[in-house]
């Protein structure tokens, strides 16, 4: 991560267990790095799902990234307000130009007034007996979402609306 530069523009890989390529997005934009964290935003940008469609993102997003920590946390930005799509996955990667993670289905939605959902259990379920994820992966992945879940409830970062803002703020300057 040493080479990672602000201002610098990357891809981002979500892959599966079984190391299938799950969705790529096209550009992701440096804001914040450091030993443990690399924080990207991007704006309209088009992601590629595993069947070859791509559309467009309607709305800004930060995107938090962690070495340690088996999630990684979006901001959105809407016009309802500030929505959180927070994934169960690995830690991150670089690998050239790209940030590379694997994805473990379960996820947690956070809506502008505070409220969560955990969201896909059944494709977790789906995919933990056909790719033969062993117990301790599942302990890891039950673990990271109970953490997850304690950060939002205890407004940790990221789970501040004026931390978003800021970053957002910081990649509006690296545009412009």
């Amino acid at each position: 991560m040493n080479d990672i530069k602000i201002g610098e523009k990357l891809k981002i890989c979500c892959y599966k267990h079984n190391g299938y390529l799950d969705r790529t997005s096209d550009e992701a934009t440096v804001i914040y790095t450091d030993n443990d964290m690399l924080v990207v935003a991007n704006d309209h940008t088009t992601l590629t799902e595993h069947n070859g469609i791509s559309h467009t993102t309607h709305e800004p997003a930060i995107l938090f990234f962690y070495k340690k920590k088996w999630f990684n946390i979006i901001g959105q930005l809407k016009d309802g307000g500030l929505f959180y799509y927070c994934n169960i996955a690995t830690p991150f990667i670089i690998d050239g130009n790209s940030i590379k993670y694997i994805d473990y289905d379960l996820d947690l939605r956070v809506y502008p007034d505070g409220g969560f959902k955990v969201l896909d259990r059944n494709e977790y379920r789906y995919h933990k007996k056909i790719m033969k994820y062993g117990p301790e992966l599942d302990s890891i992945i039950e673990d990271s979402l109970t953490e997850l879940i304690n950060m939002k409830k205890s407004e940790q970062p990221p789970f501040q609306k004026v931390l978003v803002e800021d970053f957002y703020q910081k990649y509006q300057e690296l545009k412009g």
